[in-house]
């Protein structure tokens, strides 16, 4: 009898967090994919919600957005877009926030390539080199300004290879299709070292501070469990997966 009972009582368990566990839909900037991922898996195991990630430019998931599409929280790599999203309407107000510092390298997938960055710039002995659209990503606004701030912008431009995010940027490189690429330090590092190639971490005084904010979005279908998830994007848990992949916290 008192087995069936406690039979009966954990199926009702069982229920019950079927019905509370619910699907997030959050659209990542490219850069934070890794990050993500793990955050994801360890958020879904805590809390039993399933988070399904969609991947992308900052610039074009936001275009997905302002289309339909029924995301239930942005992580872009810029704060300017989410603040749009909020004064346009498609986020919530008082949910933008910074989750992430972001930060720049210079990659080559050549172990022996880069030894000085700013050098390798200089010089332009090299066919390539991949950057992100920087109307559409942040990156590669970033990329941009340290090659302005540098004096190489001019020589470099016609050797661009560019993609609409700097994930793409990254692809081109690690897929030798350019030598050389501007790429998030997210995609290269891990607990402060380099996974492959070389690369020169540009110095934050050429490129404007990159931070990374989150918003809830008005058109998702979860807001109670997106903001049980931005809430884990904020505690330590989350900090230390964000600084092992080479990202500063607020």
């Amino acid at each position: 009898m008192l087995k069936s009972f406690l039979a009966t009582v954990s199926l009702c368990g069982v229920l019950v967090a079927n019905v509370q566990a619910a699907n997030i839909h959050v659209a990542v900037a490219a850069n934070f994919t890794a990050p993500a991922k793990q955050l994801a898996s360890l958020f879904e195991k805590e809390t039993g919600h399933k988070v399904v990630l969609s991947f992308g430019g900052t610039g074009v998931l936001y275009g997905q957005i302002k289309n339909g599409a029924p995301y239930d929280v942005l992580l872009a790599a810029d704060a300017k877009t989410p603040a749009q999203a909020v004064k346009e309407g498609y986020g919530v107000s008082g949910t933008n926030e910074t989750y992430a510092l972001g930060k720049l390298i210079l990659w080559s997938a050549d172990a022996g390539t880069i030894q000085n960055g700013e050098q390798v710039l200089k010089q332009g002995r090299f066919e390539r080199c991949a950057v992100a659209n920087p109307k559409l990503a942040p990156y590669g606004a970033a990329a941009y300004e340290t090659m302005k701030a540098l004096g190489v912008f001019d020589a470099t431009r016609p050797k661009f290879v560019e993609g609409d995010s700097v994930g793409k940027a990254y692809q081109f490189v690690k897929t030798g299709n350019a030598e050389i690429g501007f790429v998030a330090l997210s995609h290269v590092v891990r607990d402060g070292k380099l996974t492959a190639g070389s690369g020169w971490v540009v110095p934050e005084h050429l490129y404007a501070p990159i931070k990374q904010n989150a918003v809830l979005l008005t058109r998702g279908g979860e807001p109670a469990a997106a903001r049980e998830f931005l809430a884990f994007l904020r505690g330590s848990t989350a900090k230390q997966v964000k600084a092992f992949y080479g990202y500063d916290v607020p």
